[in-house]
């Protein structure tokens, strides 16, 4: 018999093989299995992972109902990292729905907390989330300038995240000398 923490790290990869039916189950397991153990800690963890599936199968409010359960017990658990986290998730599945307002208010509230803990990728990342939504929400230059200022908590840009900078780099100078 598998133990929790196997069934999670298979949950994983199997996520990451985008097997999503099959991960589900895994971490419907894992989760079982830390519920066992008495880890409620491990039990959200395992919510927030089924909710992530969920998310990628489009099934919105499913996603949101797991991450809900997950960050219930996260606040009265006050792991303020899982919480900022478990909120970034919601606010993407937020912003997938259409739910700009809900999904801001889930980015503010995960970005605040990431800041407070000198997180400085994860805060950086979810300015990034915001930033996009916001553009996307045709709030360019608000957009623009909260996406700046999280690549500049990003030690690592991917190649996209460079060329955006770049092209930051030459409106800031246009408007500048402008």
């Amino acid at each position: 018999m598998a133990t929790a923490q196997e069934l999670q790290d298979q949950g994983v990869k199997l996520f990451q093989q985008k097997d999503y039916e099959a991960a589900s189950k895994i971490f419907h397991q894992a989760s079982d299995a830390y519920e066992v153990e008495g880890k409620r800690d491990m039990v959200a963890e395992m919510q927030t992972n089924i909710g992530l599936v969920h998310r990628v199968l489009g099934e919105h409010q499913q996603a949101l109902d797991m991450m809900q359960n997950a960050l219930s017990i996260f606040q009265e658990l006050q792991d303020s990292m899982r919480v900022a986290k478990v909120l970034g998730n919601m606010g993407g599945v937020y912003a997938a729905l259409g739910d700009k307002e809900q999904a801001y208010n889930c980015y503010r509230q995960a970005a605040d907390i990431f800041e407070e803990q000198g997180e400085k990728k994860l805060y950086g990342e979810t300015l990034i989330a915001m930033g996009d939504l916001q553009v996307r929400d045709g709030k360019l230059m608000v957009g623009a300038a909260t996406y700046e200022a999280g690549l500049e908590q990003l030690d690592k840009l991917n190649t996209s995240q460079k060329v955006i900078k770049g092209l930051l780099g030459v409106r800031n100078k246009l408007i500048g000398n402008g």
